[in-house]
């Protein structure tokens, strides 16, 4: 076999043998949490606090955004 010959086959071998695939093994499937929480931000207004913002802002507005239905 010529040279030209053997590193066309070392070359077609390597590329070979990179183009198959590793099979590693899977890890275990992960279980889904079994319970949400959720944190409060600092900044979030209590509900008392919205519906006294929403009743100082609403007032001539009716159906204006988040006033739509809240001052009637």
């Amino acid at each position: 076999m010529s040279q030209a010959r053997l590193r066309l086959a070392f070359f077609f071998t390597a590329l070979a043998c990179l183009a198959a695939p590793l099979h590693a093994a899977d890890p275990a499937p992960r279980k889904p949490p079994t319970s949400v929480k959720f944190h409060k931000a600092p900044s979030e207004e209590s509900p008392a606090a919205r519906e006294k913002r929403l009743k100082r802002e609403c007032k001539g507005r009716p159906n204006a955004g988040m006033c739509a239905g809240f001052t009637r």
